[in-house]
C-alpha cells in the first residue's frame, strides 16, 4: 500500500501464472463463475476472468457487487466457483444472518457441492472467525492462497485435502518459494523468514525503475517483503515485513497476530494492528478497532482482557475506535492511514 509502481508483466508470465492456477484448481471448461472483484487487480483479471478464458470456462460479471444479488446468483444454483476477498465474504456474511430463514436455507443450498466445487478467499489475510462462520453457512472451507501483482499466485491451501486456517499452504505447480532471514540465508522450518519466490511466473522489471528492480531481486530470487514461518509443511503468513512486523522492546511481534486475538474480544467488530516509533520501545503496538454495535470499550479494560490470551510485549499500548477502517478499492486494510490515527 505504499507508492505505486508498474509491474511489468510478460505473456510468458502471464501464461505460466495461469496454467499453474488451472492446473491447482482444476479448471474445467464446464465451470462457471462470477467475477465479483475489480479487473484492475490481479485477483480479479488473472485468477478469475484469465483462467476462465483459459479454460474455455464461463465468467459471468456483475456491473458492481451487491450481497443480495450476489447470494440470489448463488442460489440459482448453476456456479461452480466463488472467489473474493475476505471483506467481500464478510459482507455476504452479514447480508445472510440479515436474511429470512427460507432466504438463508436457498442461499447456503446454492453453495451444496458437488455443484459449488470451490469457493477461494485472498488478497488480504483472512480471518479465522470468518472462516468458520463461512464453513457454517455454506459448508465450505475456503481455499485460502498468497500472491501478488509481482508473481501472481506463489502459494495455496490445496483443492483436495485439509485446509488449515491461518496458512496459505504450499507452492504451486511451477513456482518455487523459500524463506530467507535478513542475510538472505534459508531458515529453517518453525524460523519466521521473508518470503522469497523464483519461477516463470515472476514479472521482468519495474517499469522504469532499475533501481527498484534492482532492490527486489536478490540471486534471481524475487524479494516479497512479506514474512511467514513454515509449520507442518504449510506456510503462515506474519504480514508484511514494513507495516506488520512490529519491533517493539526488542521482540518482533505479528500485527496479524494480534488482530487475530482481538477479534475474539465481544466488542470488537473488526480490528487493524500497528507499530508507531515509541523512544522507549522503538515501536509501541497500537490497535484501531471497529466496535460491535453500542459496546464500550477502554484501553484498560482492552489490556486487562489481553493479558489472559497475549504475552505482555504484544498487548496494545493505544486504542482508538473508528466508524469504519481505511481500505482501498479492495477492501484491505490501509496500515499507513491507520498508523496517522495514533500520530496525527
Amino acid at each position: 500500500t505504499g507508492k505505486p509502481k508498474g509491474v511489468v508483466t510478460t505473456h510468458a508470465n502471464i501464461a505460466a501464472q495461469v496454467t499453474s492456477l488451472v492446473t491447482a484448481w482444476e479448471w474445467r471448461a464446464d465451470d462457471w463463475i462470477l467475477l465479483v472483484l475489480p479487473l484492475h487487480h490481479v485477483h480479479g483479471i488473472i485468477n478469475v476472468l484469465t483462467c476462465a478464458l483459459w479454460a474455455g470456462a464461463r465468467c459471468e460479471m456483475l456491473p458492481k457487487f451487491d450481497a443480495e444479488r450476489v447470494w440470489a446468483r448463488i442460489a440459482d444454483g448453476d456456479l461452480t466457483l466463488f472467489m473474493a476477498v475476505p471483506t467481500i465474504y464478510g459482507k455476504l456474511i452479514t447480508a445472510w444472518e440479515a436474511a429470512a430463514l427460507e432466504r438463508r436455507r436457498a442461499w447456503s443450498a446454492g453453495c451444496a457441492p458437488p455443484g459449488m466445487r470451490l469457493m477461494v478467499s485472498g488478497s488480504a489475510a483472512l480471518p479465522v472467525q470468518r472462516l468458520e462462520r463461512w464453513r457454517e453457512i455454506t459448508g465450505h472451507v475456503l481455499l485460502e492462497r498468497y500472491g501478488m501483482t509481482e508473481i501472481g499466485m506463489a502459494l495455496a491451501n490445496p483443492l483436495h485435502g485439509e485446509r488449515r486456517p491461518g496458512f496459505v499452504g504450499t507452492p504451486l505447480p511451477g513456482v518455487e518459494v523459500r524463506l530467507v532471514d535478513e542475510a538472505g540465508r534459508p531458515v529453517p522450518a518453525g524460523t519466521p523468514g521473508e518470503i522469497e519466490v523464483r519461477g516463470e511466473t515472476v514479472f521482468l522489471e519495474y517499469w522504469r525503475r532499475p533501481d527498484a528492480t534492482g532492490a527486489a531481486f536478490r540471486d534471481g530470487w524475487f524479494r516479497t517483503g512479506d514474512v511467514a514461518v513454515s509449520e507442518h509443511g504449510a506456510y503462515r503468513m506474519l504480514g508484511r515485513s514494513s507495516v506488520d512486523i512490529i519491533k517493539t522492546g526488542g521482540y518482533k511481534v505479528s500485527a496479524l497476530e494480534v488482530e487475530e486475538v482481538l477479534r475474539t474480544h465481544p466488542a470488537i467488530a473488526e480490528c487493524a494492528v500497528v507499530g508507531v516509533d515509541d523512544p522507549e520501545w522503538g515501536e509501541r503496538i497500537c490497535a484501531a478497532v471497529e466496535r460491535r454495535g453500542e459496546a464500550e470499550l477502554t484501553l484498560a479494560e482492552l489490556q486487562a482482557w489481553a493479558k489472559e490470551r497475549l504475552a505482555p510485549y504484544k498487548i496494545p499500548r493505544a486504542l482508538r475506535s473508528v466508524p469504519a477502517l481505511p481500505r482501498n478499492a479492495l477492501g484491505k486494510v490501509t496500515k499507513p492511514e491507520v498508523a496517522k490515527l495514533f500520530t496525527g
